[in-house]
């Protein structure tokens, strides 16, 4: 029997980081199996986003999930330093003080280099049970020409470069907050637009009205590339999982596949799927049977160290 709260419910307590409200969700069954599990939405999503995952993967597993700083329902405050080291401080601080035995982190785009950044990180102390990634944003070492961090998502997401002029800006933000033109970018990116409904085209513009939306996408822009994958990969104690969605149009998923080949960790594994940007979403079913396989083979509360 599962134990908590609807996909909506903000958890069992108020969490804050930086001292900033953030919204998260926790579901479990009564006795779970295995690591904990924390679920990381890419650029512009949420929690929302697992609507389909949190479900059936909580049958087993003690679920996660949060907004980060800046997206969904949690805090989006002015000259915060968005990007990679906050949202890897913010899943490190979410897994030490809330959570707080090995988990597995699962992450989606900008959320899955996010996810990764904090479990090199929880690795130091064996909090890291594994990690998930799923059509990871972020840079390899030589990555010169073709940047994959999250303002270049950000910028395929619109359709090329963003202006720096603010009235610009405003009026591009403005656009992409209408109905039509968030359900036309989840049409460019997923291949079976089945799950391309109404909850998931409101989901992502609810907080699109928040007060503070607009200073967070005009910010995003600008965030630096990041750590690069490879030094994050060096220093990742726990066993990998890449999930690709093949037919992602923001990425080049082939040619990412020989980079994280080159350069992942010895203890990776590996998933295909017939799947654009967003597979957990668009392919659930595939993407919750796979990870649950996966996580069948780690050994619970024995993470590997470094």
């Amino acid at each position: 029997m599962l134990v908590l709260a609807p996909l909506d419910s903000s958890g069992d307590a108020a969490w804050r980081f930086a001292g900033h409200p953030v919204h998260t969700l926790r579901r479990s069954p009564a006795s779970p199996e295995g690591p904990a599990l924390l679920l990381v939405h890419g650029f512009g999503a949420s929690t929302d986003h697992w609507r389909h995952n949190v479900p059936a993967l909580a049958g087993r597993h003690e679920v996660h999930a949060l907004d980060l700083l800046g997206f969904g329902r949690s805090a989006k405050p002015r000259g915060l330093p968005y990007g990679g080291d906050l949202w890897r401080d913010q899943l490190v601080a979410y897994v030490r003080e809330r959570i707080g035995r090995p988990t597995v982190l699962v992450g989606n785009s900008l959320g899955g280099y996010a996810a990764l950044a904090a479990g090199a990180a929880l690795s130091a102390d064996s909090l890291a049970a594994g990690v998930v990634l799923l059509n990871a944003a972020g840079p390899f070492s030589e990555d010169q020409v073709e940047p994959h961090g999250w303002g270049a998502i950000a910028q395929r997401a619109i359709g090329g470069a963003i202006l720096s002029s603010p009235p610009v800006q405003r009026l591009l933000f403005e656009n992409l907050r209408r109905p039509a033109t968030v359900r036309r970018t989840l049409e460019r990116v997923y291949v079976d637009r089945t799950n391309v409904d109404e909850a998931l085209v409101e989901s992502i513009l609810r907080p699109s009205r928040d007060p503070g939306a607009f200073g967070v996408f005009r910010t995003v822009f600008d965030i630096p590339r990041g750590e690069p994958l490879d030094a994050l990969f060096s220093r990742l104690g726990a066993p990998l999982l890449l999930l690709w969605g093949l037919r992602d149009p923001w990425m080049n998923a082939e040619g990412r596949r020989t980079s994280f080949a080159r350069h992942a960790p010895p203890h990776t594994s590996e998933v295909i799927l017939e799947a654009g940007h967003c597979p957990h979403d668009e392919v659930p079913d595939q993407v919750n049977a796979a990870l649950l396989d996966w996580l069948r083979t780690l050994t619970p509360a024995t993470p590997r160290t470094p």
